[in-house]
């Protein structure tokens, strides 16, 4: 009983992934991780990706991130001295710099390097009295891609309705039954998310269609549509909830976040 009540309390890990570039795994951990706040479920967005857009998007200033993602995988810091808050109540974030690119080389030689980032959570606990953290990934199948895959719970997986979709999805399928047979057993695919939707264009319409032959309910029904206003708010160090809440991007990332929370709910439930 005890160990089930602890397991509650630790917050659900998601790995925000797509070896593809410009799918909008940024663009979701800022959005996703600020409507989750919005309904009270605390969360801490991990920068895993060198460029640190999503400390960018979230206004937090490189002369601010004395600690970072790399300091935290290389042993330097714990954590929680990583963590800061952003403008959202409920939000926070571990930020990244280019050093990040550094832990590709200097991480390949140690034995530990693909549970750095798992191990750093365990150590940090619950100290935010976290619901959620997310994990923002470079577009590519590197260290630090599969150090956040072994220290997640479910993979929550960002696709562009594009016509190479389901190739790239394949090859991030493929990554995840490695990681899954290998270094995290209970690794789960949590949901696949439809981004960049144009409902002008009829081929959108054909890989949604697509994609949900092939996967059924692992596809969430929320659509993220193709929109300016999600584009222009990382300029401005806001997420689009911030920047305009009223746009369709913005709801429809507040639909995701429910969605999301009732599948959490039926899996905690099973």
């Amino acid at each position: 009983m005890q160990q089930r009540v602890a397991e509650a309390k630790r917050p659900r890990v998601l790995v925000i992934a797509n070896q593809k570039g410009g799918v909008g795994k940024t663009t979701t951990a800022i959005n996703l991780g600020t409507a989750l706040a919005a309904v009270g479920q605390p969360t801490l967005i991990i920068d895993l990706d060198p460029q640190g857009n999503a400390s960018t998007g979230l206004g937090i200033p490189r002369a601010e991130r004395k600690v970072t993602s790399y300091d935290v995988l290389m042993g330097a810091a714990p954590m929680a001295d990583a963590v800061l808050p952003t403008r959202i109540p409920g939000l926070s974030i571990v930020p990244s710099t280019v050093d990040l690119t550094g832990a590709e080389l200097e991480l390949v030689g140690e034995k530990d390097r693909n549970f750095r980032l798992r191990e750093a959570l365990a150590t940090f606990g619950n100290e935010g009295n976290l619901a959620y953290v997310l994990i923002d990934c470079p577009p590519s199948l590197s260290i630090l891609t599969i150090n956040a895959m072994v220290a997640a719970d479910a993979a929550v997986v960002p696709l562009q309705c594009e016509f190479f979709a389901l190739e790239g999805l394949s090859q991030l399928l493929k990554t995840l039954d490695l990681v899954r047979g290998g270094l995290n057993p209970k690794l789960e695919i949590q949901g696949i998310i439809l981004t960049m939707f144009d409902r002008r264009n009829n081929l959108s319409d054909q890989v949604a269609a697509d994609v949900r032959a092939h996967l059924g309910d692992k596809v969430y029904q929320t659509i993220i549509p193709r929109n300016v206003r999600i584009s222009e708010a990382p300029s401005h160090g806001l997420p689009a909830l911030v920047y305009d809440l009223r746009c369709p991007g913005s709801q429809a990332y507040i639909k995701l976040a429910g969605e999301m929370i009732q599948r959490e709910r039926s899996i905690m439930a099973a």
